[in-house]
């Protein structure tokens, strides 16, 4: 199963129950329409922006950790761009976690099939 993170930046000059909604909307069209398991919400709230997106100096930040075999992220991206509440957004594939996984899990494995051996 692949892991994916996305960030999306918010307008900040729309109020907090807003933005609330605007991250869980997210969360909801990811498990609705792509059929992800999402891992982690992370909202960062307001923060300052390295430069000026649009005319905002500062932004809310939101990422999201989730999972998925074969989920059709283009559908992801149309999302954001038809919001006008986004400023900014990146998705992309976490292949570090999916290998730190796969290898704990692989020792979890090894460490249930070996037999205690008393002498």
């Amino acid at each position: 199963m692949r892991i994916y993170e996305t960030m999306f930046i918010v307008k900040p000059d729309i109020t907090e129950e807003e933005r609330e909604n605007i991250a869980n909307g997210v969360v909801e069209f990811l498990k609705e329409k792509l059929g992800a398991q999402v891992d982690n919400v992370d909202r960062w709230g307001i923060k300052k922006t390295a430069y000026p997106l649009k005319k905002y100096n500062e932004a809310d930040y939101t990422v999201v950790y989730f999972r998925g075999e074969g989920l059709e992220l283009t559908s992801l991206e149309s999302y954001f761009k038809v919001r006008p509440e986004f400023l900014r957004w990146q998705t992309f594939r976490r292949i570090d976690l999916e290998k730190k996984e796969k290898k704990q899990s692989g020792k979890v494995e090894v460490s249930e099939n070996t037999e205690k051996v008393e002498e």
